[in-house]
C-alpha cells in the first residue's frame, strides 16, 4: 500500500512540473508585466521565468526524468508481485502470470502518468496560465537554484 501512495504522489508531482512548464510558457507576458508594475512580486518572478525559459526548462526536465526513474523503481517488484499473485488465481493464465504482471503494471503506470502526470495538469495549466505561473514561479526558481548549473 505504501508503494502505491508513493507512486501516486510521484505522478502528481510530475503533474506539477508539467503544469508549471505549460503555464510559464503560455502565460501572457503583458498581463504578468501589468501586475508586476503594480508591485506584485509573484508576477515579477513569473515574468522573469517567462522571459528566460532557460532558467527553468532544464529544471522541469530534470524533475520529470527523476520522477520517472523513481516511479519505475517503486512500481517494480513489489507491485508486480501483488499483481502476479492475483493473476495466478486464474488457471488459464497462471503460466504467463509473471510476464502478464509486468505488462499490466507498465500499462497502468503509463496510463496514470500520462493522464494524471501530463495531460490533465497541462490542461489545467493552460486554463489559467498567469495565475498558475504566479503560484509556481518562486518554487521553480528555488528548485532551479538547487539544480544549477543544469
Amino acid at each position: 500500500m505504501t508503494e502505491i501512495l508513493i507512486i501516486i504522489s510521484l505522478i502528481l508531482l510530475n503533474g506539477l512540473f508539467s503544469m508549471a512548464e505549460i503555464a510559464l510558457v503560455s502565460a501572457r507576458k503583458a498581463r504578468l508585466e501589468a501586475e508586476a508594475n503594480k508591485g506584485d512580486n509573484d508576477s515579477k518572478a513569473a515574468l522573469d521565468l517567462a522571459n528566460h525559459p532557460e532558467k527553468f526548462l532544464s529544471t522541469v526536465q530534470i524533475g520529470i526524468t527523476l520522477i520517472g526513474i523513481l516511479t519505475g523503481i517503486f512500481s517494480g517488484e513489489k507491485i508486480k508481485a501483488t499483481v502476479v499473485l492475483w493473476l495466478q488465481q486464474f488457471d488459464a493464465i497462471k503460466p504467463y502470470s509473471n510476464k502478464l504482471g509486468t505488462v499490466l503494471v507498465v500499462i497502468i503506470i503509463t496510463y496514470l502518468t500520462l493522464v494524471l502526470g501530463e495531460l490533465l495538469p497541462k490542461r489545467i495549466g493552460l486554463s489559467n496560465p498567469e495565475t498558475i505561473a504566479k503560484i509556481i514561479a518562486k518554487p521553480m526558481r528555488f528548485i532551479s537554484a538547487i539544480t544549477f548549473p543544469f
